[in-house]
């Protein structure tokens, strides 16, 4: 299609990079086929005519198609960054150039300029939200109550943003519907297991080409996320340590083969440090005290507070860049820290973000909320409702279908069977 960028609003690096961004958006989707199968149906049946969409996500080649497959249903959406370090400035370029697609995203954009594009998002009065972190959400609520009228809902897929979430219900503020696409098996299952697990180990052994095999990982965090991390790093080699507050995490990780330690006695064994937590200041001052000499910490929760950056600071006595997205603190005490992607995702500051055929369930999830809430509008009570079960099912049986796998049915005589109580023999 051809767009006139005059009459487009649009906050974007440089629209030149949309041919790069167009191709690798195209190799994306070759392992999207769930997303391309909503997205046809979407350009058919129009769900969303009428309905203006803000999405807050990380602009990725996966997130384009994602957004391709709103504005095919019919949505007026505008996209804007959820992480200034992950943004793709090829893959914003070409959702502007090449779909007509309002962007506002630059990578390495400062927080000023990111909250500029949290308001530029609400100043569409947008009727759903695909948010990240609930960010937009947060801001919708503290400043703009008088557009809370013109919201359908909300839907959000991490972790960080439906424990805000819970928060904002528990405070009585969340007066309208949120869909919790995070706890979809088709999401959790896939993108914080499989996903996370692979993205992580690649950023860090992009921005560092250090060998896994032998060293010792410290995993901050026995989530789904977090269990992925340690199951790929032990894959790789490396001698893996969770730490927890969960009982229940912590004995499931135990049993899983993994020590489990309280951070100060795990941070002076680590080599490589991975907080996915979803908290703050899990790494912090005592524990960069006792840490071996070039200790890599990083991040792959969602945000960059969960290693205290500020206090490492205060502690070192000179900051360089080593390698891209690398930064090396050397201490008063004479030891070096090593700090990958300031602290921020890692796998989307140094690497690319999870696998494409990942993301694909988890934006089939969003996209379908979305459609969800639409078709539920003004039936849905204020709070957060899960993805409906057929949904989830839906989205893993195309999935299937995509593979070429084959499942089994129910015969009738074990409906029957599975149905009734009085069968028991």
């Amino acid at each position: 299609m051809t767009v006139a960028l005059d009459k487009l609003k649009y906050e974007i690096k440089d629209p030149a990079l949309a041919t790069l961004g167009k191709q690798r958006i195209e190799w994306a989707g070759r392992e999207m086929p769930v997303l391309r199968q909503i997205r046809d149906r979407f350009a058919q049946e129009k769900p969303f005519a009428g309905i203006r969409l803000v999405a807050c996500c990380h602009v990725t080649t996966e997130t384009a198609h994602l957004a391709i497959a709103l504005k095919a249903g019919g949505a007026d959406a505008v996209l804007i960054a959820s992480n200034p370090l992950s943004t793709q400035d090829d893959v914003a370029a070409s959702l502007v150039v090449d779909h007509g697609i309002p962007v506002f995203a630059i990578k390495g954009e400062d927080n000023a300029t990111y909250n500029k594009h949290v308001q530029i998002a609400l100043d569409h009065r947008p009727n759903i939200i695909i948010d990240d972190g609930s960010d937009v959400v947060a801001t919708l609520i503290q400043e703009r109550q008088n557009q809370i009228a013109d919201l359908i809902g909300t839907t959000e897929e991490t972790t960080t943003g439906i424990v805000r979430l819970q928060a904002m219900l528990k405070d009585g503020v969340l007066t309208f519907p949120a869909v919790n696409v995070n706890d979809a098996d088709t999401k959790h299952f896939f993108d914080n297991r499989y996903g996370t697990g692979q993205s992580t180990l690649d950023g860090i052994v992009r921005a560092t080409n250090i060998l896994l095999a032998g060293k010792t990982v410290i995993v901050a965090g026995y989530g789904w996320c977090g269990k992925g991390t340690a199951l790929r790093a032990r894959g790789m080699g490396a001698n893996v340590i969770v730490t927890e507050i969960d009982p229940i995490k912590a004995i499931e990780a135990v049993m899983d083969g993994f020590r489990v330690l309280p951070m100060a006695e795990a941070a002076p064994q680590g080599d490589i440090f991975i907080t996915v937590t979803g908290n703050k200041h899990v790494i912090r001052s005592e524990h960069f005290d006792v840490m071996k000499d070039g200790a890599i910490v990083c991040n792959s929760g969602h945000f960059d507070i969960e290693i205290d950056l500020k206090s490492l600071k205060s502690k070192a006595a000179e900051v360089k860049n080593v390698r891209p997205f690398t930064e090396q603190y050397k201490l008063n005490s004479g030891k070096s820290v090593v700090v990958i992607g300031e602290g921020r995702l890692v796998n989307l500051a140094a690497a690319e973000g999870h696998p494409s055929a990942v993301m694909d369930m988890s934006f089939a999830n969003q996209a379908m909320a979305c459609e969800y809430l639409v078709k539920n509008k003004g039936k849905l009570a204020p709070g957060l409702h899960s993805i409906p079960v057929e949904v989830d099912k839906e989205i893993a049986r195309l999935k299937l279908q995509a593979m070429g796998i084959s499942v089994d049915t129910l015969t009738p005589e074990q409906v029957e069977y599975i149905n009734s109580w009085t069968s028991g023999t």
